[in-house]
């Protein structure tokens, strides 16, 4: 849902309820702002995103928020149409669409989840989310098999700029992969007391 100070979407998950997404960054994002969306919010569960240094986004948010000491970033990166790299030997890509939102996965020789992404075009944009290796499937390529392959489908469905939240461990997948830091993520959950 559009809000007049960014976006608030419902996630859905346990411990992931909603999130709210400020679209201003750095020196631009309102402090007012940001204390009215968190002064609102009640319930375990739900998150912010804002795209500025977490030191100093913790002086606005009360000690009913958890602050993740590690910042992400806001990346950004030019899609151009292009061709996933081959996808190694006894591993399985699968792609699907629902909702305008593509995701891809790809499973291990056994069968279990060696990689996925998901991401969604908003018109020219298209945002990246929940991309994952896992651990004993890392350096074999996967994560940018997973990066090429839903880049290429933003493409196709018009987009012409890739967004994600990168985290500190995904950054040089994503920088080797063309992507540009633009801004610091502070991301905060709400864990009221009881």
């Amino acid at each position: 849902m559009t809000e007049p100070w960014g976006r608030t979407i419902d996630v859905g998950t346990n411990g992931h309820v909603t999130r709210h997404v400020f679209g201003a960054t750095g020196d631009d994002l309102d402090e007012t702002s940001v204390r009215k969306v968190a002064g609102a919010v009640t319930g375990a569960g739900v998150w912010l995103k804002a795209f500025r240094d977490p030191s100093v986004v913790a002086g606005w948010l009360d000690d009913s928020w958890w602050i993740d000491p590690e910042p992400g970033y806001l990346m950004t990166v030019p899609l151009a149409p292009g061709n996933a790299p081959d996808v190694p030997d006894g591993y399985r890509l699968r792609s699907w669409s629902r909702g305008g939102v593509t995701r891809v996965m790809v499973a291990a020789p056994d069968g279990s989840l060696a990689a996925r992404g998901q991401i969604a075009p908003t018109g020219a944009t298209a945002v990246a989310d929940q991309i994952e290796t896992a651990p004993e499937h890392r350096r074999k390529g996967l994560g940018s098999l997973v990066m090429r392959t839903l880049q290429s489908a933003a493409v196709r469905q018009g987009a012409h700029t890739g967004v994600l939240a990168g985290t500190p461990a995904g950054r040089g997948l994503y920088e080797a992969l063309g992507w540009e830091v633009v801004a610091l993520l502070t991301s905060a959950k709400h864990e009221p007391r009881t």
